[in-house]
């Protein structure tokens, strides 16, 4: 049966937020492409007219999980605009972040995998890490060229990062309070 061009559009999107929520919790190389699409709803022969390769659709679904975490930022900022790297601060390294596996930080679920991917794929990350760096040198004193705005994710990205390899609650609250505390002294907040 045909699928009109509206309906191929929205099965892209689909498909798409599917495989940036997907990657984030599995890695690039722990789902196929029958199960990634199942998970889209849709069949195997679906991907092909939608996407070159698999190393396209990873692309753009990473291109995809950085807007979204770049959104979340954007959300933490408005909830705390008096002090918004604050905002973004209780929310990234909070205990409830660490458990976004499928929606959390792309760069802390796949960054490693990601240094292994094409340059397509590395270019989403680096946009979006981009991104990153200009909100946070737009919050803190950018008298160094940026080195305060990048020591900053380089913390916060650690400390999840820890925090999520480790099984225990307390060793990871405390990767992710004491990252806190490091960045709000690095920013005299």
């Amino acid at each position: 049966m045909r699928v009109s061009r509206t309906q191929a559009a929205e099965n892209r999107e689909t498909v798409i937020n599917v495989a940036s929520r997907l990657f984030r919790e599995r890695g690039f190389d722990g789902i196929g492409l029958k199960d990634l699409m199942k998970g889209a709803g849709l069949t195997q022969g679906a991907f092909y007219k939608q996407f070159k390769s698999k190393d396209d659709l990873a692309a753009q679904a990473s291109r995809r999980a950085m807007e979204s975490a770049a959104h979340k930022w954007s959300a933490a900022t408005a909830a705390n605009p008096g002090k918004p790297l604050d905002g973004v601060i209780s929310f990234y390294l909070s205990m409830d972040h660490r458990e976004e596996k499928m929606d959390g930080c792309p760069v802390v679920a796949l960054g490693s995998d990601a240094a292994r991917q094409g340059a397509e794929v590395k270019a989403s990350f680096e946009a979006g890490i981009k991104e990153y760096l200009d909100m946070l040198g737009g919050w803190v004193d950018e008298d160094d060229s940026g080195n305060k705005a990048m020591a900053v994710l380089s913390t916060m990205v650690g400390a999840v990062m820890l925090s999520r390899v480790v099984n225990n609650p307390d060793l990871a609250q405390a990767f992710l309070g004491a990252a806190a505390d490091q960045v709000r002294e690095t920013v005299a907040i």
